[in-house]
Protein backbone atom coordinates (compact mmCIF):
# COMPACT_ATOMS: atom_id res chain seq x y z
CA UNK A 1 0.00 0.00 0.00
CA UNK A 2 1.42 3.64 -1.06
CA UNK A 3 0.56 4.89 2.18
CA UNK A 4 3.41 2.77 3.97
CA UNK A 5 6.32 3.87 1.44
CA UNK A 6 8.60 6.49 2.42
CA UNK A 7 8.87 9.27 -0.72
CA UNK A 8 11.03 11.79 -1.15
CA UNK A 9 10.02 15.14 -2.49
CA UNK A 10 11.86 17.88 -3.71
CA UNK A 11 12.31 21.45 -2.02
CA UNK A 12 10.44 24.18 -4.02
CA UNK A 13 12.62 25.98 -5.86
CA UNK A 14 12.99 29.80 -5.89
CA UNK A 15 12.71 32.29 -8.81
CA UNK A 16 14.53 35.80 -9.29
CA UNK A 17 11.26 36.98 -11.68
CA UNK A 18 7.56 36.12 -11.28
CA UNK A 19 5.97 32.84 -11.93
CA UNK A 20 2.82 32.56 -13.67
CA UNK A 21 0.83 29.35 -13.44
CA UNK A 22 -2.48 28.74 -15.27
CA UNK A 23 -4.11 26.27 -14.01
CA UNK A 24 -6.91 24.03 -16.05
CA UNK A 25 -9.31 22.10 -14.13
CA UNK A 26 -12.04 19.54 -15.13
CA UNK A 27 -14.63 20.16 -11.93
CA UNK A 28 -16.42 16.77 -13.22
CA UNK A 29 -16.35 16.04 -9.70
CA UNK A 30 -16.57 19.62 -8.02
CA UNK A 31 -15.57 19.13 -4.57
CA UNK A 32 -12.61 16.71 -5.71
CA UNK A 33 -11.70 19.62 -8.48
CA UNK A 34 -12.14 22.81 -5.69
CA UNK A 35 -9.66 20.29 -3.50
CA UNK A 36 -7.09 20.29 -6.10
CA UNK A 37 -7.32 24.17 -6.93
CA UNK A 38 -6.65 24.56 -3.02
CA UNK A 39 -3.52 22.39 -3.10
CA UNK A 40 -2.36 23.73 -6.04
CA UNK A 41 -3.19 27.80 -4.79
CA UNK A 42 -1.29 26.77 -1.62
CA UNK A 43 1.95 25.46 -3.21
CA UNK A 44 1.85 28.59 -5.52
CA UNK A 45 2.41 31.09 -3.21
CA UNK A 46 4.81 29.02 -0.96
CA UNK A 47 6.89 29.59 -4.01
CA UNK A 48 5.93 33.19 -4.85
CA UNK A 49 3.58 32.35 -7.90
CA UNK A 50 1.05 33.77 -8.88
CA UNK A 51 -2.27 31.20 -10.51
CA UNK A 52 -5.15 31.83 -12.65
CA UNK A 53 -7.75 29.22 -13.06
CA UNK A 54 -10.08 28.29 -15.98
CA UNK A 55 -12.48 25.38 -16.32
CA UNK A 56 -12.93 22.73 -19.24
CA UNK A 57 -15.42 20.60 -19.61
CA UNK A 58 -13.60 17.11 -18.74
CA UNK A 59 -10.05 15.76 -18.39
CA UNK A 60 -10.38 14.86 -22.45
CA UNK A 61 -10.34 18.73 -22.85
CA UNK A 62 -7.28 19.63 -20.48
CA UNK A 63 -5.05 19.19 -23.31
CA UNK A 64 -6.53 21.36 -25.66
CA UNK A 65 -6.65 23.80 -23.16
CA UNK A 66 -3.04 23.84 -21.93
CA UNK A 67 -1.71 23.52 -26.10
CA UNK A 68 -3.59 26.25 -26.73
CA UNK A 69 -3.00 28.52 -23.43
CA UNK A 70 0.65 27.63 -24.67
CA UNK A 71 0.17 28.90 -28.09
CA UNK A 72 -2.38 32.34 -27.33
CA UNK A 73 -1.60 33.32 -23.48
CA UNK A 74 1.59 34.48 -21.36
CA UNK A 75 1.70 31.71 -18.45
CA UNK A 76 5.15 29.88 -17.50
CA UNK A 77 3.45 26.82 -16.81
CA UNK A 78 0.54 24.80 -16.61
CA UNK A 79 -1.56 22.59 -14.10
CA UNK A 80 -3.86 20.17 -15.28
CA UNK A 81 -6.47 19.11 -12.79
CA UNK A 82 -9.59 17.20 -12.95
CA UNK A 83 -10.58 13.34 -11.62
CA UNK A 84 -11.47 10.41 -13.79
CA UNK A 85 -13.30 7.66 -11.46
CA UNK A 86 -13.39 3.99 -12.87
CA UNK A 87 -16.91 3.26 -14.09
CA UNK A 88 -18.77 0.36 -15.50
CA UNK A 89 -17.21 0.51 -18.96
CA UNK A 90 -14.04 0.73 -21.26
CA UNK A 91 -14.34 5.06 -21.13
CA UNK A 92 -12.43 4.92 -18.39
CA UNK A 93 -9.69 3.54 -19.93
CA UNK A 94 -9.80 5.92 -23.01
CA UNK A 95 -10.08 9.16 -21.01
CA UNK A 96 -7.37 8.41 -18.69
CA UNK A 97 -4.02 7.16 -21.64
CA UNK A 98 -5.91 10.00 -23.74
CA UNK A 99 -5.53 12.76 -21.55
CA UNK A 100 -2.09 12.05 -20.19
CA UNK A 101 -0.61 11.29 -23.60
CA UNK A 102 -1.98 14.90 -24.68
CA UNK A 103 -0.31 15.66 -21.81
CA UNK A 104 2.84 14.18 -22.61
CA UNK A 105 2.69 15.44 -25.76
CA UNK A 106 2.50 19.09 -24.52
CA UNK A 107 5.57 18.35 -22.03
CA UNK A 108 7.84 16.74 -24.92
CA UNK A 109 7.40 20.24 -26.98
CA UNK A 110 8.53 21.98 -24.01
CA UNK A 111 5.58 22.89 -22.28
CA UNK A 112 5.96 22.91 -18.34
CA UNK A 113 3.24 21.06 -16.96
CA UNK A 114 2.05 19.12 -13.98
CA UNK A 115 -0.43 16.57 -13.99
CA UNK A 116 -2.69 16.44 -11.31
CA UNK A 117 -5.31 14.66 -13.32
CA UNK A 118 -6.14 11.71 -10.29
CA UNK A 119 -6.99 8.27 -11.98
CA UNK A 120 -9.11 6.39 -9.38
CA UNK A 121 -11.04 3.49 -8.99
CA UNK A 122 -13.71 4.83 -6.05
CA UNK A 123 -14.34 8.41 -4.71
CA UNK A 124 -13.17 7.46 -1.76
CA UNK A 125 -9.70 7.25 -3.14
CA UNK A 126 -10.03 10.68 -5.08
CA UNK A 127 -10.86 12.54 -1.81
CA UNK A 128 -7.81 11.34 0.21
CA UNK A 129 -5.62 12.31 -3.04
CA UNK A 130 -7.15 15.75 -3.55
CA UNK A 131 -7.18 16.75 0.35
CA UNK A 132 -4.76 19.81 0.61
CA UNK A 133 -4.55 18.61 4.20
CA UNK A 134 -3.43 14.56 3.27
CA UNK A 135 -2.24 13.45 0.12
CA UNK A 136 -2.37 16.77 -1.79
CA UNK A 137 -2.05 15.80 -5.57
CA UNK A 138 -2.80 19.41 -6.63
CA UNK A 139 -0.29 20.84 -5.30
CA UNK A 140 2.42 17.87 -6.49
CA UNK A 141 1.00 19.18 -9.54
CA UNK A 142 1.98 22.63 -8.77
CA UNK A 143 5.45 21.44 -7.66
CA UNK A 144 6.24 19.34 -10.46
CA UNK A 145 4.97 22.21 -12.98
CA UNK A 146 7.75 24.61 -10.85
CA UNK A 147 10.25 22.35 -11.43
CA UNK A 148 9.79 22.72 -15.15
CA UNK A 149 9.87 25.70 -15.13
CA UNK A 150 12.56 26.42 -13.03
CA UNK A 151 14.60 24.08 -15.73
CA UNK A 152 13.42 25.82 -18.48
CA UNK A 153 14.56 29.13 -17.05
CA UNK A 154 17.88 27.46 -16.16
CA UNK A 155 18.32 25.81 -19.39
CA UNK A 156 16.92 29.10 -21.86
CA UNK A 157 20.03 30.62 -21.25
CA UNK A 158 22.29 28.19 -23.07
CA UNK A 159 22.71 28.09 -27.02
CA UNK A 160 23.63 24.85 -28.94
CA UNK A 161 23.31 26.85 -32.52
CA UNK A 162 21.73 25.58 -35.24
CA UNK A 163 24.04 22.45 -35.82
CA UNK A 164 27.04 23.96 -38.43
CA UNK A 165 28.65 27.39 -38.96
CA UNK A 166 29.47 27.95 -42.80
CA UNK A 167 33.50 27.64 -43.06
CA UNK A 168 32.88 30.51 -46.10
CA UNK A 169 30.54 32.75 -47.50
CA UNK A 170 27.58 31.30 -49.42
CA UNK A 171 26.21 33.73 -52.34
CA UNK A 172 22.62 33.81 -52.03
CA UNK A 173 20.25 33.92 -55.49
CA UNK A 174 17.57 36.46 -56.35
CA UNK A 175 16.79 40.20 -56.65
CA UNK A 176 20.26 42.75 -55.74
CA UNK A 177 18.09 44.77 -53.33
CA UNK A 178 19.27 43.35 -49.87
CA UNK A 179 22.16 40.73 -48.91
CA UNK A 180 23.93 38.79 -51.08
CA UNK A 181 26.14 36.56 -49.12
CA UNK A 182 25.01 34.52 -46.33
Amino acid sequence: MATAEAHHILPLPTFDQPVKLLAVVAPYYKDIADNLVAGVRAVAAQAGASVDLVEVPGALELPTAIGMAARMADYDGFVALGCVIRGETTHYDTVCNDSSRGLTLLGLQGICIGNGILTVENRAQAEVRADPEGQNKGGGAAAAALHLIALARKWSTRSKGIGFRPGEDFRIAGETDGPVRA
